[in-house]
């Protein structure tokens, strides 16, 4: 078939070379001059790794990213530990910069024969007699045989109304400082719900062996709005003072624009697809990134989609695509919803809940092996009828 794919970013990617190595003529549609990943760094689940084992460069990724072994938090008042989840003797998550990881799936696309048209955002969609016509804005294409909304969340074909969530966060990329804080686990410390720092080893860039961080810090949205005008060195201060380990990682943030802005929203569609339309990652599904899947979950549906695909003419291809992906979905979209909030809102009462109840449970057996599978994304089976790594 023809295939266009809206979006070169990880869910984009990865479907576009799943796809022409089946066969496919594949053409990938970006609006950037040259395709580039946008953001910082991101957490690849045990589910993304076995994804992209299977789309064959999981060894490639694994030499750019940092291996993961365990989850810890602690509020700061009364310096509590509340969150603390290993993810076992033989599994393992990569924390990985998204360019790092886009070098990677962008070299895969390229070895299977994608076609990369740049500076064209995809505008709009017209299902014809022969296919979907798409515009773009660098003119129109078409008929293909399927298009791919892989845009994410400021897709301009998905009909998804996602509910904006109030807090996001900054991001900044820093090297990496030895003997501070483990190399092997995301750290984060919290005061309530209404601050939270995190420190994320993320690897190194394809072309520099210096080892990277990724530094956070939660803000509302409307502080994330005023950001460009915030007196750097008093923030510094502020999460120096917070969290007097942050000192050497903050060193070379000079300026805001040193740290880029990130808001969350959060809701799913009920449908992920339409007559030779499908949807996959953001711009299917928004979460906020608490449970780190929002990148497992983009190649996961780019598995799905291109296994339907396979197995299935077009007319029961899209459905299958759903049905593989619903449960799963739904499952991590509603825990999401449930966690978020004990680590990111004004209440007083859920960081209560989570200090005093939901934490020392999370300890007692056998919540921290449930705990695991959750994180490492396979509390149900990801792909629904299929066998799965």
């Amino acid at each position: 078939m023809k295939i266009a794919i809206a979006g070169a970013g990880i869910g984009g990617l990865a479907s576009a070379t799943l796809l022409a190595r089946d066969g496919h003529q594949v053409t990938v549609f970006d609006q950037f001059d040259e395709a580039r990943p946008v953001g910082s760094g991101l957490i690849l689940q045990p589910v993304g790794l076995a994804a992209l084992q299977i789309i064959g460069v999981l060894d490639e990724t694994l030499a750019l990213g940092a291996k993961i072994t365990r989850l810890q938090g602690r509020e700061v008042s009364r310096d509590r530990r509340v969150l603390d989840v290993s993810y076992g003797r033989d599994r393992h998550g990569l924390a990985i910069h998204r360019a790092s990881l886009f070098h990677v799936l962008w070299q895969a696309a390229a070895q299977a024969g994608v076609q990369v048209i740049p500076a064209s955002k995809v505008l709009g969609s017209a299902l014809t007699a022969k296919g979907r016509d798409i515009m773009t804005t660098s003119g129109p294409y078409g008929p293909f045989d399927l298009l791919i909304d892989a845009m994410g969340v400021k897709s301009t074909l998905s009909p998804l109304k996602a509910r904006p969530l109030p807090f996001g966060a900054v991001w900044g990329t820093v090297p990496w400082v030895a003997g501070r804080l483990p190399e092997d686990r995301l750290t984060q410390r919290y005061r309530r719900a209404d601050q939270m720092a995190g420190i994320l080893p993320i690897g190194r860039m394809p072309d520099d062996e210096r080892p990277l961080t990724a530094v956070f810090w939660s803000l509302p949205n409307a502080a994330l709005a005023l950001w460009d005008k915030t007196d750097i060195l008093g923030w510094k201060d502020e999460l120096t003072r917070f969290w007097p380990d942050t000192a050497p990682f903050l060193e070379p943030i000079q300026h805001a624009q040193d740290m880029t802005v990130a808001t969350y929203t959060h809701g799913t569609l009920k449908q992920p697809h339409a007559d030779r339309l499908a949807f996959i990652g953001d711009a299917a599904h928004r979460t906020s990134p608490q449970l780190g899947q929002g990148a497992n979950m983009a190649l996961l549906d780019a598995l799905a989609l291109t296994q339907a695909l396979y197995e299935y003419p077009m007319d029961q291809a899209l459905p299958a695509y759903a049905r593989m992906r619903r449960w799963h979905v739904r499952l991590y979209q509603t825990l999401s919803a449930a966690f978020t909030p004990q680590y990111q809102s004004a209440s007083r009462m859920l960081p209560m809940l989570r200090d005093h109840l939901l934490a020392p449970l999370s300890f007692t057996p056998p919540v921290p092996r449930i705990l695991s599978r959750l994180i490492a994304g396979d509390l149900i089976p990801p792909l629904a009828g299929q066998q799965f790594p």
